[in-house]
C-alpha cells in the first residue's frame, strides 16, 4: 500500500521545490551579469575597423598599379588583388613563411615603421624567368633565391616601394625604402613574436596561375600612421587613376566609354507568307527604299540619324548625313 503524506510533509516538500526553483533562477541571473568577454593584453586591436578599411582601400590602389607594371613588363595578362587585411600575432606570421623564402626589408624613412615584403618563391622565379625571356614555366629543383635573381627581383621590389609611397599620399608622404634581402623568416626581424602586426594580402594571377604576395607591417610605431587616418583623409581616398579629377569628369568619362547598340534600317518590303515559305538562297528581295535613298540609323529603338552605306578599310560602313529630330528624343 502506498504511504500517504502528511499535510504537514506535502508542505514541506513544496517548499523544498519553491526553493531550489529560486535558487536556480538567481544563479542565471547572475551569470548573466557576470558574463566574462575575455581580452588579450598582448594583442591590443591597434587598428580599428573603419581604419582597416582605410587601409584596405589604400592597397587596392598599389595593387591596381603594380598589376599595370607587371603587365608591361611581363607582356602577359596579370591581375593583383588584395585578399585580405587583418592583424596577427607576429609569431603567427613566422609560422605562416616557408623556408626558404623570398623576403625583403624595409622601413618607412623617418620613422620607426619597418614591414617585410614577402613574395612567393615560385612567383618571384616566374617573374625572373619572363624577365629574361622565358615563358614563366621552367622548373627549379631548389626555392632558394640566387644573388643573381635576387639582382633581377630588385627592379620589382623597388617599383613596388615607389608604387607603395604613391598609393599613401593619400594619408602622407611617406617613403618606403629597401633594407636587405632575406631567405630565412628567423633573421628578417621587424618586432617581437609576441607584438602584433599588420598583415595584407594579396593574390597575383599571371594568365591562369595564382600567386600569394604578403606585406607585413610592425604596428608598433604605427600609431604616426592612423593619427593620419582622419575622416578628412577617408572621404578623399578614390582609386589613383581617378587622382585630380572631379566626380563629374569620372561619370561624364564612364557614359564616353558605354557601348550603346546601333542598328541600320536599309529598307523595307513585303513579302507573303507563301513567298517567306519558298524563299532559297539566292533570292532577291526587292524593297521599298532605292538605291539612293538614306538609311535609317537608330540607337537603340529611337531614330537620331540618316546616312549611307559604303565601305571603309574592307568594312562594311554607315557614314552619317544628317542628325534627326524628332519627337522620339522626348520620349
Amino acid at each position: 500500500m502506498a504511504e500517504v503524506l502528511s499535510q504537514q510533509e506535502i508542505d514541506q516538500l513544496l517548499n523544498k521545490v519553491k526553493s531550489g526553483k529560486e535558487g536556480e533562477e538567481e544563479v542565471v541571473v547572475k551569470s548573466s551579469e557576470n558574463e566574462v568577454i575575455p581580452f588579450d593584453f598582448r594583442l591590443p586591436n591597434r587598428i580599428s575597423k573603419n581604419q582597416l578599411r582605410t587601409i584596405r582601400n589604400i592597397n587596392e590602389n598599389f595593387a591596381e598599379s603594380f598589376s599595370s607594371f607587371l603587365v608591361s613588363k611581363l607582356q602577359s595578362m596579370v591581375t593583383v588583388k588584395v585578399t585580405t587585411v587583418d592583424q596577427i600575432y607576429y609569431s603567427e606570421y613566422i609560422l605562416s613563411v616557408p623556408n626558404p623564402a623570398c623576403l625583403f626589408t624595409f622601413e618607412i624613412k623617418n620613422t620607426d615603421i619597418k614591414g617585410i615584403l614577402e613574395i612567393n618563391a615560385d612567383l618571384a622565379l616566374t617573374i625572373v624567368d619572363r624577365l629574361l625571356g622565358g615563358n614563366g614555366n621552367g622548373t627549379k629543383q631548389s626555392k632558394m633565391i640566387t644573388p643573381i635573381e635576387q639582382k633581377v627581383l630588385s627592379s620589382v621590389v623597388e617599383k613596388i616601394m615607389l608604387d607603395l609611397k604613391k598609393a599613401w599620399q593619400v594619408v602622407g608622404n611617406f617613403e618606403f625604402n629597401i633594407e636587405r634581402f632575406e631567405p630565412d623568416i628567423d633573421f628578417a626581424q621587424i618586432t617581437t613574436q609576441s607584438e602584433s602586426v599588420l598583415l595584407i594580402s594579396f593574390e597575383v594571377i599571371i594568365g591562369e596561375q595564382p600567386y600569394m604576395m604578403n606585406i607585413c607591417f610592425a604596428t608598433y610605431a604605427f600609431d604616426l600612421i592612423l593619427n593620419k587616418l582622419s575622416s578628412q583623409k577617408l572621404s578623399s581616398i578614390r582609386p589613383m587613376k581617378y587622382e585630380g579629377t572631379t566626380s563629374e569628369e569620372i561619370i561624364t568619362n564612364h557614359l564616353y566609354q558605354t557601348l550603346i547598340p546601333v542598328t541600320v534600317e536599309f529598307g523595307k518590303g513585303k513579302i507573303s507568307i507563301h513567298e517567306l515559305m519558298e524563299l532559297q538562297k539566292g533570292d532577291i528581295i526587292e524593297l521599298e527604299t532605292k538605291v539612293n535613298d538614306e538609311h535609317i540609323v537608330k540607337i537603340g529603338n529611337k531614330i537620331l540619324f540618316m546616312g549611307r552605306a559604303g565601305n571603309l578599310n574592307k568594312h562594311k560602313a554607315i557614314k552619317v548625313t544628317r542628325k534627326i529630330i524628332s519627337e522620339n528624343l522626348n520620349r
